[in-house]
């Protein structure tokens, strides 16, 4: 790859929450043209990639259980619309010829996983048999273990804290440079120690932000649309360059890329 030359020795290209079907479908638009343009050796999903709205415990609070057998169909649309939105991405990424995937579970296919543990009949359901992450050549890391994805300097997690200042809170207990989603906005922290400096990011969603105006009674967010591209260097060191997706439009290498065309 000519960039080697350059001392670039590998590019990711990193989403986070993305809640099909309840995705921002401009936003989702932007990240396919953005992955063939950069043309990624890595793809990585930071989880929360279906929103699971039924097997969620928010959902259920206040209402009464359905049977199994009114169940079954939910679990099967969801798992239809799930996995149509990560064909969607990865029509680019075999456009891009990206060949090394990875999925970080997130929350909410926790949230799956917990409901079909139930019911060891539905093993099928698991997050990574639902969604063929074999088969679509996705490596699976299971939510937010203590041994994160780590790729040179840089770790990758769902995401857990969602305090008003989560960016502090991650990098100070996970201690080490790392990326996340799960909160839905842009954050940064960064800190200088003996060895030098680390820094977190949180890296937004990509989730219709409209789609919770009744879960969350009207109240404002901060939520933003964004992904990242990543550079890695001989070493382990890295450039991130978080792109903000506004309107479902944004700008990458001095190009406009515009997810309503």
């Amino acid at each position: 790859m000519a960039r080697k030359n350059k001392g670039v020795v590998r590019r990711a290209v990193v989403t986070p929450d993305k809640h099909f079907p309840l995705h921002d479908p401009d936003a989702i638009s932007v990240v396919k043209k953005a992955i063939e343009l950069v043309k990624p050796d890595t793809y990585i999903d930071l989880g929360d990639t279906g929103e699971w709205t039924y097997f969620s415990t928010h959902y259920w609070r206040g209402r009464s259980a359905k049977p199994m057998e009114d169940l079954i169909p939910l679990l099967d649309q969801d798992v239809k619309e799930v996995n149509a939105g990560m064909d969607w991405i990865d029509e680019s990424l075999d456009k891009a010829g990206c060949k090394e995937r990875h999925f970080v579970q997130g929350n909410h296919e926790v949230w799956l996983d917990k409901f079909v543990e139930r019911y060891p009949y539905l093993k099928h359901y698991m997050t990574e048999e639902a969604l063929r992450l074999k088969e679509r050549g996705y490596k699976y890391h299971p939510y937010n273990r203590k041994k994160n994805l780590k790729i040179g300097k840089l770790n990758f997690t769902h995401g857990k804290f969602t305090s008003k200042y989560h960016s502090f809170k991650h990098l100070d207990v996970y201690g080490e440079n790392i990326m996340y989603g799960h909160t839905h906005d842009l954050q940064r922290h960064t800190k200088t120690r003996a060895g030098g400096t680390i820094s977190s990011w949180s890296l937004g969603c990509l989730k219709d932000i409209e789609a919770d105006e009744d879960w969350l009674g009207g109240r404002l967010t901060n939520w933003n649309h964004a992904f990242a591209v990543i550079d890695w260097f001989r070493g382990g060191n890295f450039k991130v360059e978080v792109v903000e997706i506004i309107k479902g439009k944004t700008t990458l290498w001095g190009e406009l890329i515009d997810g309503k065309k």
